[in-house]
């Protein structure tokens, strides 16, 4: 069945991919993605996340040797909006929504991306996530802490300097809410979603990319894009706090590991959407919630053929054509040539 068109139910959202294997085959005449990369110097003085340079606002980086976070200097969200709603009995329903938005810079250096990364420096993103994450999440008005990273322009990152970004807001988003039914309907029945899913994954194999005793990268089931990860801690925990020194050492091994894959495929800086989505920080203890980490990468099959989602997938349900078990043995196919 899985070898003509189907559809894969996403089992953390409730929602439904359409897969159409055999769509790869099809002619391409449409955009093709630039693949010339310049190479970056390791100081860049036009960069505002550079140590020492001026940001815009007027604002200046300091001369800092580890990870930098700071406030967005053109925040999303803001701590200092009042508690409003407006008609929430009727069609037109809008509420306030405070939140705080911070930049973190993974290194000083213009030219590491998070692959390219000591491992000693990625495990220091990691323990400022965590940082980050219990400083936030303690406040009493956040409920949601999201970490993510985009990397490079066709994903719209508007700066190459190696960076994440870090959202505290007062309200879950649309996708915790639908995760977090999922998990809390999983635990219901006596069980816990992700530890359960990443038996069934281990067993079966096909969409495994690598593992060690600690944690689990794999294609998942349900992946919309076309190489799509899913990180996975092997024991059940609901944050990065949770981990202990060995838990974020692994973390900081399979990241790296991943990304090195990423730009070993087509040979280029590979684009990404990633994300750690950690148990909400409303005050309830979350026991249903396991740790994951969401890679989103664009391009298609090849360095300058992406994906886009238009037409069918805006209108009526996502689909894609290569399948998950392929992206999975690609991704397999780059260990040692990365």
């Amino acid at each position: 069945m899985l070898d003509a068109t189907h559809r894969r139910l996403n089992r953390l959202t409730g929602a439904w991919v359409l897969v159409s294997p055999h769509r790869t085959a099809r002619p391409w005449q449409g955009q093709v993605e630039d693949t010339a990369a310049p190479r970056l110097p390791d100081y860049d003085p036009e960069c505002y996340l550079c140590p020492g340079n001026e940001r815009a606002g007027g604002r200046r980086t300091p001369a800092y040797d580890g990870t930098f976070v700071f406030d967005n200097d053109f925040a999303a969200l803001t701590p200092d909006v009042a508690p409003a709603t407006s008609d929430p009995d009727g069609l037109l329903v809008a509420e306030s929504q405070r939140g705080v938005c911070r930049v973190i810079c993974y290194s000083p250096r213009h030219d590491l991306a998070l692959g390219r990364l000591p491992a000693d420096r990625i495990r220091a993103v990691i323990d400022t996530w965590a940082d980050q994450y219990t400083e936030l999440g303690g406040l009493d008005w956040v409920d949601w802490v999201q970490v993510f990273e985009n990397r490079g322009a066709a994903m719209g990152a508007s700066n190459p300097h190696p960076h994440g970004q870090i959202w505290a807001e007062e309200r879950l988003p649309t996708e915790a809410v639908r995760e977090l039914a999922s998990q809390r309907a999983a635990a219901a029945a006596g069980g816990c979603l992700l530890c359960d899913y990443l038996a069934v994954e281990e067993a079966d194999g096909a969409r495994i990319v690598f593992r060690d005793e600690h944690v689990t990268v794999l294609v998942p089931f349900w992946a919309v894009w076309p190489f799509e990860t899913l990180v996975l801690p092997r024991r059940h925990c609901g944050a990065v706090p949770d981990l202990d020194g060995t838990g974020r050492d692994a973390l900081a091994t399979a990241l790296a590991e991943l990304a090195r894959r990423y730009d070993a495929l087509f040979g280029v800086p590979f684009p990404y959407t990633m994300g750690l989505h950690q148990r909400p920080t409303d005050g309830d203890a979350h026991p249903e919630w396991h740790l994951h980490g969401h890679f989103y990468p664009p391009l298609l099959r090849s360095a300058t053929v992406r994906k886009f989602m238009v037409g069918y997938e805006l209108l009526a349900q996502p689909q894609r054509d290569i399948t998950p078990e392929s992206a999975a043995a690609r991704l397999r196919g780059t260990v040692g040539r990365a």
